[in-house]
């Protein structure tokens, strides 16, 4: 299985590498005596915005990777909370690196205002589920499935806490993370699609669809 592609994180034996670890990643990588091109705090587009930053370190380190590691794409993934310009800084950071060999894909996916917000754009309510996701239309006075970004609150503990998605979710769910995937995994792409046109999940499978793809069937 020599050409099988797999997930995984900057680090050798990891999945994934969370945004909130990547100075401890960087400094790792240089410890073991890695070449990190230091980042010098602009691009050519200017100062980078929000989260483009630390997309810009680790790119850098990924180009380092390359020599070792037969990398083809790297994905961001975001939740925006509120914060347009995080996925632009990332963008930023990937049009520093769109034109440099050897050739990599970046895709960009942020969810608005967070990642429940693409789950529930996947929920279809089984016969059982009914009548609890009517119960929370009809308190919201919109369908939270279908439109999520509306869901704004930050809220755990007031009256406000039924328009905050992880909320609505777990009420959905009953906290069920299998019940969970069933929204990503079995949920058709169609539906995803005219659904998530407001959330970023629309503009997230494009991106797969269109950057990652390829590679795949390569």
């Amino acid at each position: 299985m020599h050409y099988q592609f797999r997930w995984s994180g900057l680090e050798p034996e990891t999945e994934h590498s969370c945004w909130k670890d990547v100075a401890g990643i960087i400094d790792r990588a240089k410890a073991s005596g890695l070449r990190v091109p230091k980042y010098l705090g602009h691009s050519k587009t200017g100062a980078l915005k929000a989260d483009g930053a630390a997309a810009m370190k680790i790119l850098n380190l990924v180009r380092v990777l390359q020599k070792s590691r037969s990398i083809k794409a790297v994905m961001f993934i975001r939740d925006l909370d509120h914060q347009s310009e995080r996925r632009e800084g990332i963008e930023q950071a990937r049009s520093e690196h769109l034109d440099r060999q050897p050739k990599l894909e970046i895709i960009i996916g942020t969810a608005n205002r967070m990642r429940e917000a693409w789950v529930l754009n996947g929920f279809v309510a089984s016969q059982a589920e009914i009548q609890t996701l009517e119960e929370i239309k009809a308190q919201l006075n919109f369908d939270p499935c279908e439109e999520p970004h509306k869901l704004r609150s930050n809220s755990g503990e007031s009256v406000d806490r039924i328009r905050n998605p992880k909320v609505v979710l777990e009420k959905l769910t009953g906290g069920d993370y299998s019940r969970e995937q069933q929204c990503w995994e079995e949920t058709s792409l169609e539906l995803l699609r005219e659904r998530g046109e407001h959330s970023g999940l629309s503009a997230y499978l494009e991106e797969v669809e269109q950057r990652l793809i390829p590679i795949l069937l390569e």
